[in-house]
């Protein structure tokens, strides 16, 4: 048994978890059940659908192709006013024009559609019933409305036709090609195929219209523009001649070649001179460098020293040192010949001197000139240089003023040329479009398509009829059959119980004794060898019977399951159902007989209790007490039973249900095995289940399930098959309760 909970326990948890897999199986039993209905409402729909399309106005579709080219044919070279975009929007833009409500004037007055019977509602049949002539007594119609002048009225039909003959108008693209077809859709084919004609014909006329006046706006825009470039010319002009005679400039190309040559001839005059201030600048700082040594040191400067002069006053000074030298080795300093040669030598090199002094003064003067040349001729370049750049300024400011002329030349040119080219093409009819293939009269209606609305409406009518279905199904979500049962509730189910009809509750009780009804009697005697069957191994002698709510017949189970094991054993059929008891009543117990109640309280003894009927002993709930709860909680009763145990095999004990009240799970704890009672396409799934799960959260012994108040001949037009050899028999009454 503890194996068969945990079993059970599993189940209810595979069970939440493969909620969400869909049972192909089951969906087509909800098909299956409901065909009837479903076919019904399709040929319903079908049937109205086919009186509706029949009744339905034939509309004729009439279509023209267009050949639209996204570049003109240029016959002159005036692109500027008849270039169009040929841009992926250039299409599309023709499409729009195609549907523009100018077009759509044009062809309503072509065609003069608002007299034409179609568009007319003075020519069309008087509706059966006139709702216009109800609009005067709407709150939002006002005066105005209603006391319309002609020519409003006129206008607003007008623009009720033009906006309904846009809405007929079709324009598709071919694909891949320049093509476009033109539709017109009307009940009047011959209409529809003049309309078309009209819109293609029309869009080429506006087309021409346009281009004409574009040629016209182009040709005096370009009449007022060449005004003004004329002056803007002659004003340039102008500037160039007077800036020209106030700076002199005649030859101004000759004139800056001349004075490029004289700074090129300066600049090298500029070199030259800086090379030799540079060479007279090294030998004067040599100078003044060994000035201060005194003048025989200025005699090693190479300047100084390879002048000849100094080469020879040196020769002389050093032959008259020599002859000194010989000279005082023989005589003395008073000697004339000594005083001779040392006046000698005293003249050679105060020649020397003189010479190194002039030679030193010559060095300076050297580097002074060639200083003021090289700055004179720095000034020479300069000069030339801002001659040359005033003449650049000049030559700069008269090309400036010469390229404003010439562009204002240009400009006009080609506007003088562009006006007589258009002036020229005024006459000439252009066109980006022309007819390929004009409108014919249609031979057959494209709507409405009959069959294929029938054939939608049936397909359509079947999944509605289906959809209602699956929702009734849902909606109903109660046990029809056993395998619902076992599959939800993961529970065997011992057997069903058929439903009675035209029987009082308190025969129905009794039903299984003497074999008064032989589909009854059968399916609790299946019931009670499952029940026995279940218990081979360890006996249930304590049965608990309880359902999810009240009313689904666990009672009147209970009672005849006592009767069908009483045939066999010994057996006690005990009304625990202490809040709304129903076994003495069933059984015409007399009113304030002793129970249950009575026995726990001790106000009566057993022998008091005791009911024999039929073969089997039944204890009723006795006085209804207070606290039902806490009767069934006491240690007495747990006595009660442990004595009755002894004395019967087989206890039925009718227990409350589970969802009312916690009565039942008290029970459970005493129960050698609970049967839980579902009334057939009754009782809801989900609290089938949680009363289920609540008895095996509590460790209960759930056994299995009965199945009560099945209506055989309804399940099987249903699609459910018990399969019984009690399928054949008849049988009616009331139902059990």
């Amino acid at each position: 048994m503890d194996n068969m909970k945990q079993g059970a326990k599993n189940n209810f948890i595979e069970d939440d978890i493969n909620d969400e897999e869909i049972d192909l199986r089951a969906l087509w039993g909800t098909i299956n059940r409901y065909k009837w209905n479903i076919l019904s409402l399709s040929g319903i729909v079908v049937l109205s659908t086919i009186l509706f399309v029949f009744s339905m106005t034939p509309i004729y579709q009439a279509t023209a192709t267009l050949l639209i080219e996204p570049q003109d044919n240029q016959v002159v070279s005036i692109e500027q006013v008849y270039r169009i975009n040929g841009g992926w929007e250039y299409l599309p833009t023709q499409f729009e024009l195609l549907k523009s409500r100018e077009l759509a004037e044009r062809v309503v007055l072509a065609l003069d559609l608002p007299h034409h019977a179609m568009f007319d509602s003075k020519k069309q049949p008087e509706p059966f019933i006139n709702w216009a002539s109800f609009a005067k007594y709407l709150p939002l119609t006002s005066p105005e409305n209603l006391a319309q002048s002609p020519a409003e009225l006129e206008a607003k039909q007008f623009d009720a036709v033009v906006r309904s003959f846009m809405g007929t108008i079709e324009v598709e693209p071919v694909r891949d090609t320049q093509l476009v077809k033109v539709s017109i859709e009307m009940a009047d084919k011959n209409l529809a195929t003049a309309a078309a004609n009209a819109v293609v014909n029309g869009y080429i006329s506006s087309q021409l219209d346009a281009r004409m006046g574009m040629t016209l706006t182009a040709t005096s825009w370009m009449n007022e523009r060449l005004v003004e470039l004329k002056e803007q010319l002659s004003a340039s002009e102008v500037t160039l001649q007077a800036f020209r005679e106030k700076e002199n400039l005649l030859d101004l190309q000759g004139v800056t070649s001349i004075s490029a040559d004289e700074l090129m001839l300066s600049s090298a005059q500029l070199a030259s001179a800086q090379k030799e201030r540079s060479a007279a600048e090294s030998e004067y700082r040599q100078v003044q460098s060994m000035k201060s040594s005194g003048w025989r040191s200025q005699t090693t400067v190479p300047a100084v020293i390879k002048n000849p002069l100094i080469q020879e006053f040196k020769t002389q000074e050093a032959q008259a040192r020599t002859k000194v030298d010989e000279l005082s080795r023989r005589y003395g300093e008073k000697h004339p010949r000594m005083r001779s040669a040392r006046s000698e030598l005293k003249t050679a090199t105060a020649n020397l001197q003189q010479q190194v002094d002039v030679i030193v003064s010559s060095i300076e003067r050297q580097y002074q000139l060639a200083r003021s040349a090289e700055q004179s001729i720095k000034s020479t370049v300069a000069s030339n240089k801002g001659d040359i750049q005033a003449i650049k300024r000049k030559e700069f400011k008269l090309r400036d003023l010469q390229r404003e002329v010439d562009a204002d030349r240009s400009l006009y040119d080609t506007f003088l040329t562009r006006l007589k080219e258009t002036s020229a093409t005024t006459d000439v009819d252009t066109a980006n479009a022309r007819v390929v293939d004009k409108a014919v009269v249609p031979t057959s209606p494209v709507k409405p398509k009959k069959k294929l609305i029938v054939a939608l409406a049936g397909v359509l009518s079947l999944m509605l009829g289906m959809a209602l279905a699956f929702l009734f199904e849902a909606l109903h979500n109660t046990f029809k059959s056993t395998d619902e049962v076992e599959n939800t509730l993961h529970l065997p189910v011992f057997g069903i119980l058929p439903l009675v009809k035209d029987k009082t509750v308190g025969a129905i009780a009794k039903l299984a004794v003497g074999d008064q009804d032989k589909p009854f009697s059968e399916s609790m005697r299946s019931i009670r060898t499952g029940v026995v069957l279940s218990g081979l191994d360890n006996p249930h002698k304590i049965i608990v019977v309880t359902s999810s709510v009240p009313g689904e017949g666990k009672s009147c189970v209970a009672s005849n399951l006592a009767f069908s094991l009483g045939q066999m054993e010994k057996v006690l059929l005990l009304d625990a159902d202490m809040r709304k008891p129903s076994i003495a009543k069933n059984f015409d117990f007399q009113v304030g007989a002793p129970g249950l109640a009575n026995l726990i309280a001790g106000t009566s003894t057993l022998q008091e209790c005791i009911h024999s009927i039929d073969g089997i002993d039944v204890i009723s709930a006795g006085i209804v007490p207070p606290n039902p709860l806490e009767l069934l909680s006491t240690k007495r009763f747990v006595n009660i039973i442990k004595g009755l145990d002894e004395t019967y095999d087989r206890i039925i004990i009718d227990s409350p249900p589970v969802q009312a009240v916690s009565d039942a799970l008290m029970l459970s704890t005493f129960a050698n095995a609970m049967i839980f009672v579902i009334k057939s396409d009754d009782t809801p799934r989900p609290i089938a289940k949680k009363a289920v799960g609540q008895l095996l959260q509590h460790k209960a012994a759930v056994a299995g399930v009965v199945i009560n108040q099945v209506d055989i001949e309804k399940a099987q037009k249903d699609g459910y098959s018990y399969g019984g050899y009690y399928d054949n028999y008849g049988y009616s009454g009331a139902a059990n309760t």
